[in-house]
């Protein structure tokens, strides 16, 4: 007969803090949140007041959007509106042609963004992969572009405008300014590409890739985000352009959205509601383009931080 005998189990070895350890990791879990909900309290408050400070020019030129002259003479631009208007947005569309100025800003804005970006990626390609001679003097050349004034600008380019039969034409227009922002595009595509993986295009020349397919197969597809963040700050500062359509678009047919709308301000009679109403027009097209894009422009934003 055999007996069966059993060994009593080991206690629970307990894991004792090292010395100098007051606080458990769960203390310390219940403390953090405090802190860092202080902290981020603040910032909310910070970012709250700017959007609100950012908005409000917005939320007054909305109410006065609205409002009749009567309304707006007798309790001023901050006051809610006691009749609402709602036939000014529509009298000023009519009387400054809005239509016809919004498809001239979209097709000028549209035409120069493809201009400028196809210059500044060729210019760029050349300068930053090919290594061409003489480099730095052209990125001298392209930052001293970026860096001219308007205002020196106007004769030379009037004048010359009136020779070729450039004059009062989109055309001309669009080739103008999209020429000049190739420059600024130039300059940021450069300092990119000169970062560019040399080891990428190599191993692209040794598979028998020409420079061609190296720009459209391998350089274009991972500098896209440089690209698309440049297409917006183009498309914008094409739309926002005054003092060149200004000069060089004198037709009604051809005017901008800027244009149209500056015909609101007369010399001696002025409407406020008017004015209101005319950069409300003026300001939804670049709502909805940011709103459409917003995506875009993050991601080109951040891909430099995210590499």
């Amino acid at each position: 007969m055999t007996t069966h005998t059993t060994t009593p189990s080991a206690p629970p070895v307990q894991k004792t803090p090292p010395p100098g350890r007051t606080s458990t990791r769960r203390d310390r879990k219940k403390e953090t949140p405090g802190k860092r909900g202080a902290g981020s309290y603040a910032v909310v408050a910070a970012v709250t007041v700017f959007v609100l400070a950012f908005l409000a020019p917005f939320a007054i030129i909305l109410l006065n959007s609205f409002k009749t002259s009567a309304d707006y003479r007798a309790n001023g631009s901050l006051s809610w509106p006691e009749h609402w208007n709602w036939d000014i947005v529509a009298d000023v569309w009519g009387r400054v042609d809005f239509t016809q100025k919004l498809v001239n800003s979209i097709q000028i804005s549209l035409g120069v963004v493809l201009i400028a970006v196809v210059l500044a990626l060729f210019n760029a390609y050349a300068i930053g992969i090919g290594r061409i001679r003489w480099r730095t003097a052209f990125l001298v050349f392209f930052l001293g572009v970026n860096v001219l004034p308007q205002e020196g600008l106007v004769y030379p380019i009037y004048y010359l405008f009136k020779e070729m039969g450039l004059y009062d034409g989109k055309l001309g227009y669009t080739i103008l300014v999209g020429i000049t922002y190739s420059a600024f595009g130039t300059y940021l595509l450069s300092s990119v590409f000169s970062s560019f993986p040399r080891e990428l295009i190599e191993a692209a020349s040794l598979d028998g890739a020409g420079r061609w397919t190296i720009l459209w197969r391998i350089i274009l597809p991972m500098s896209w985000p440089t690209l698309s963040v440049m297409c917006v700050f183009f498309f914008v500062w094409s739309w926002n352009e005054f003092l060149y359509p200004l000069v060089l678009l004198i037709s009604n047919d051809n005017q901008t959205v800027p244009l149209g709308l500056s015909v609101m301000q007369g010399q001696y009679t002025s409407d406020p509601t008017a004015l209101s109403a005319a950069a409300l027009l003026g300001v939804i097209p670049m709502v909805v383009f940011f709103l459409l894009f917003q995506r875009t422009l993050t991601r080109g934003v951040t891909a430099g931080a995210v590499k």
